[in-house]
């Protein structure tokens, strides 16, 4: 396992120099993981420890959903940015509404959703036509 900063000065390196579509599955993919151990939380016994696993994460996965969006290119995406846009809001609403309540309802459904995107952004830039 690296140390930590060595891992960071790796994914610092890919971000700069993947292709933006890597960029955006690599985003998916660290807001799922962050999502996963938000719901983790839900199974400790001390409340301040339940409290902080859940807040942490579930901020960590806003961060990623809205850096997603501040990526939007409304110009070239047309319908498709409006529509993420959208999503990404009903995203951080429902993320935010779960780690007020401590309730997993909300992860469990952006959760599914970005299993989707993720999964459909995989198949997209392994297609032969992806730019």
């Amino acid at each position: 396992m690296w140390p930590a900063n060595q891992y960071r000065t790796y994914l610092q390196t890919f971000t700069l120099t993947a292709p933006p579509g890597r960029v955006v599955l690599l985003l998916y993919e660290r807001a799922l993981r962050h999502l996963e151990a938000a719901k983790t939380g839900f199974a400790l016994d001390d409340p301040a420890e339940l409290n902080m696993t859940v807040n942490n994460n579930l901020q960590k996965a806003q961060e990623i959903i809205r850096e997603l969006e501040r990526g939007l290119d409304f110009d070239q995406g047309g319908e498709l940015a409006l529509t993420l846009s959208h999503l990404y809001d009903y995203f951080d609403e429902r993320l935010q509404t779960s780690n007020l309540t401590k309730t997993p309802g909300g992860i469990d459904e952006v959760s599914g959703l970005v299993t989707e995107l993720r999964n459909s952004w995989d198949q997209m830039l392994r297609s032969p036509h992806a730019a």
